[in-house]
């Protein structure tokens, strides 16, 4: 089967969360299993070049049109760690993709309209016919639209659509510019039951992606469920529920070629669970690189976005609390919002001599890996979180997880206490609710079993190295789509 992935991120190259992991580590799995995969992305000015191989241009003169005219791109071949990657560069005054960053412009949805139809102009001139284009999240939903619309007459008419849902927040919503620059007709596709917000008559390109696409998906189950039966389907409850039949949830996995303590050349010293004992070398490595004092307590990280959506007020509460009862706290995470950064550098200041505290106010990979290896145990207390993949990280590194019960990590941690799953695939500890008490249970029960029962901690331990979070099943669960909608 020839897919074509279409997103605005594809790790290592250019991510800022993990949509990138996602595109990088799904297209990889279908290489494996003998499919054929090209991945379309924008190409940046910040990307990291240094992680793309033999990169040249793949077609000179991409002419696409744009607001009645047209805007010449070249588009370039290169490599990423095996995948087929296709990097689209518009010659516009506009800059689109020469901005130092990903998002954040003002003009975000039109940068990422004008990628979407550049996408779909390159697959018609080169004459790429894949069976399925998977594309994700609001960036890229205008594609369904515009093959059913446009292309399917201009010559790809047995092209199907998947379209994947990471985050319902962000919705790409925006006004009726974006469809005329597109060639679409806002007369014909702003309605009702198409393109419109139901808020009003704005422009909902996430709506629009599930309105025509094939097939839609989100990242967990559980994510799905509440995406239909709760307000995190943020307004789109009810366009859901039209096209239940077309909607489900496929929970992520990780890369094991990246994120494995077997091969991980991040990390001092390499473990498995037959090896287990040597993680503490890695433990020992991570407070020796962020001077840490070396003694007889769990060593627990947050690794993450800074932001409302990770719960970072318990966050801060579970530090405090972590550390009145004996436990070292490593923080590690980039944050955009003002108000949170600063509450967060305050921290930092505050806690700046503590010998037991790290706060790491930005993103590097190569110590990720290290936290994940020598931490003992994860925080994840988000509010809402439709998969995350730090708890599937760090269950691989034999790091005991503890998680807020909501979107994916209902999925895939299940609490050593009260799950009602068999004692060998209880992984972690859980909570519900959203207020310091709920977190201070499921840390006063970790805490309490890495002190008073060392080889029950262990056994957790070892009950998440032995679980299978790669990408294998998620793949199949997607060939299955596939399939299912290029015989529809």
């Amino acid at each position: 089967m020839f897919v074509v992935m279409v997103a605005s991120e594809c790790a290592p190259v250019a991510q800022a969360g993990g949509l990138g992991e996602v595109v990088f580590g799904l297209s990889g799995e279908l290489e494996r299993r003998g499919h054929a995969v090209d991945v379309i992305v924008p190409k940046y000015d910040c990307m990291r070049y240094d992680q793309i191989f033999n990169l040249t241009v793949a077609y000179h003169d991409l002419v696409v049109p744009w607001y009645g005219g047209a805007i010449p791109c070249t588009v370039w071949f290169g490599s990423v760690y095996g995948r087929r990657c296709y990097f689209i560069d518009p010659h516009s005054p506009d800059g689109y993709f020469n901005r130092g960053h990903l998002y954040g412009s003002d003009d975000d949805p039109m940068r990422f309209a004008f990628f979407s139809k550049a996408a779909m102009e390159f697959m018609l001139k080169t004459n790429r016919r894949p069976e399925v284009i998977h594309c994700h999240d609001w960036h890229t939903a205008l594609i369904p639209v515009l093959l059913y619309e446009i292309y399917q007459y201009a010559g790809m008419p047995d092209q199907r659509v998947c379209f994947t849902i990471h985050n319902f927040a962000h919705q790409g919503i925006t006004d009726e510019a974006v469809l005329r620059a597109a060639g679409l007709e806002p007369e014909r596709v702003l309605t009702e039951d198409r393109l419109a917000d139901p808020s009003g008559g704005s422009v909902n390109r996430t709506k629009g992606g599930i309105v025509y696409a094939n097939f839609v998906t989100t990242v967990s189950p559980h994510y799905a469920w509440e995406a239909r039966y709760s307000d995190q389907g943020m307004g789109l409850n009810h366009t859901l529920s039209l096209h239940q039949a077309k909607f489900g949830g496929v929970l992520n996995g990780i890369d094991y070629d990246v994120w494995n303590p077997e091969v991980d050349r991040f990390i001092p010293q390499r473990y498995g669970a037959s090896t287990l004992e040597n993680k503490y070398v890695d433990k020992e490595a991570l407070r020796d690189r962020l001077l840490l004092e070396h003694t007889y307590e769990p060593l627990i990280a947050y690794v993450g976005r800074l932001d409302r959506q990770k719960g970072v007020e318990l966050l801060q509460h579970a530090l405090f609390f972590a550390r009145a009862r004996g436990a070292q706290f490593v923080v590690m995470g980039n944050c955009w919002d003002p108000g949170v950064d600063g509450d967060f550098w305050h921290l930092k200041h505050f806690l700046n001599d503590d010998p037991s505290c790290h706060l790491e106010l930005g993103y590097d990979d190569d110590l990720a890996h290290l936290i994940y290896a020598g931490a003992d145990m994860v925080l994840m207390p988000s509010l809402f979180e439709p998969c995350g993949l730090p708890q599937m990280i760090a269950a691989r590194y034999g790091t005991v997880p503890i998680v807020r019960a909501t979107g994916g990590l209902v999925d895939s941690v299940f609490d050593r206490d009260y799950s009602t799953r068999p004692p060998e695939d209880r992984n972690g500890y859980t909570f519900d609710g959203v207020d310091p008490p709920a977190v201070e249970s499921a840390l006063h029960r970790a805490i309490g079993l890495w002190y008073g029962y060392p080889t029950e901690f262990r056994r957790l331990m070892l009950n998440g190295i032995s679980q299978d979070h790669s990408w294998a099943e998620p793949a199949q669960h997607y060939l299955d789509i596939y399939e299912y909608i290029r015989h529809k």
